[in-house]
């Protein structure tokens, strides 16, 4: 349990940012504020793991990353590859089931293999479910449900006039999961930046001019307290 001893939320969201930002600060090139951001990854990861969190997504790489420099996003693409060999190696000792969410097609085919690859080797885990969002956008994952559910219609394996929000929600990528309690953002920023649109309707939002290298489990810690000091009345009274 956290210092704190308050349960943590059973799904939070992590956007995480301010690797570029935490690199300029160090007088570094930005790759290696991305390197030190996965460093701090892994180990917020295993802390969310250990204090109980049951779904953990975290915000890795948006649909509207790859207009950055071509020698920063193929860092990122390395970055992803070393990510995904050590779980493979190293991260299978711990209990965790990794998912990816958002169009992993775009990405080179070794990677798509090893994306496959993490999925079936954690697929038997049965502790905390890790959403990697990788090349998502929550506009995207909308207007791919909506995809989805018509061509359903055209199946006739379902009817619009039978569609409701909880019917809806089974064609997003986390259908099954529990909608986000709880939103971090490190880095100052108060924005929501395309992630998690439908599902972070009433979700509470931390925000921490903390940048995301920077972000330590007892921040994490922090911001659990925060969310349980709020009330959450989900629209009502």
């Amino acid at each position: 349990m956290p210092a704190n001893t308050l349960p943590p939320p059973a799904h939070i969201g992590v956007i995480m940012d301010g690797n570029g930002r935490w690199a300029k600060k160090h007088f570094q090139p930005r790759s290696m504020g991305h390197r030190a951001g996965a460093r701090n990854f892994r180990t917020i990861t295993r802390y969310a793991s250990r204090i109980g969190v049951k779904y953990l997504t975290v915000y890795a790489f948006s649909t509207e990353n790859w207009a950055r420099p071509a020698e920063e996003v193929g860092a990122l693409m390395g970055l992803f590859k070393d990510y995904l060999q050590e779980a493979l190696r190293d991260f299978m000792d711990e209990n965790i089931r990794v998912r990816f969410i958002g169009d992993t097609s775009a990405f080179a085919p070794e990677l798509q293999a090893l994306i496959r690859e993490v999925e079936e080797a954690s697929a038997p885990k049965t502790g905390m479910v890790l959403n990697l969002a990788m090349n998502y956008g929550g506009r995207a994952e909308l207007v791919r449900g909506a995809r989805l559910f018509a061509q359903a219609v055209e199946r006739g394996e379902a009817s619009p006039q039978d569609l409701t929000e909880e019917g809806f929600a089974r064609y997003l990528y986390t259908g099954g999961q529990p909608d986000p309690d709880l939103i971090i953002r490190p880095s100052g920023e108060q924005r929501v930046s395309n992630f998690l649109l439908w599902q972070c309707a009433y979700a509470e939002f931390v925000y921490f001019d903390i940048l995301w290298p920077d972000f330590k489990t007892q921040d994490l810690d922090r911001a659990i307290a925060i969310y349980h000091s709020r009330q959450r009345r989900f629209g009502g009274v």
